[in-house]
């Protein structure tokens, strides 16, 4: 078995494409237009070949998806989670769960899904500001 992908719901597709693509950096590896079922499928990844998110977007839906309609969480690791929280806080990110512990930190996008980073390879020492910093919301 070989995990595909996972899928979420996304309310504004541009916000979410710019958290993802811009502020993430993963890659928009395909997309399918669905005018006879009124929705768009954007399939992005970190890597092309790597498991992929896939971004369903319904048009003209008003409603926005609570978490049960939605995704739990979504993991990345990431290279140095210090410097990568402070990338997506420059850009507007709020940061729910700091990296205190050098590990692990929590984001969220724009539809309020929860995004996990991960260090890769073992904690880094903790750090200032992360290290006092407090959560900002749950994940």
């Amino acid at each position: 078995m070989k995990f595909l992908h996972s899928m979420i719901r996304v309310h504004d597709l541009d916000a979410s494409l710019d958290f993802f693509v811009n502020k993430l950096g993963l890659v928009e590896v395909r997309r399918k237009e669905v005018p006879e079922g009124k929705f768009t499928l954007i399939f992005l990844a970190a890597a092309v070949g790597e498991a992929e998110i896939e971004l369903t977007h319904n048009w003209g839906s008003e409603e926005l998806y609570d978490n049960g309609r939605n995704f739990g969480h979504l993991a990345f690791e990431v290279e140095d989670i210090y410097q990568t929280c402070q990338k997506l806080q420059n850009s507007g990110v709020i940061i729910n769960r700091p990296p205190r512990c050098g590990h692990m930190a929590f984001v969220k996008s724009p539809d309020n899904i929860s995004i996990e980073l991960l260090q890769k390879g073992g904690a880094l020492s903790p750090q200032e500001p992360w290290l006092s910093m407090k959560n900002t919301g749950t994940w």
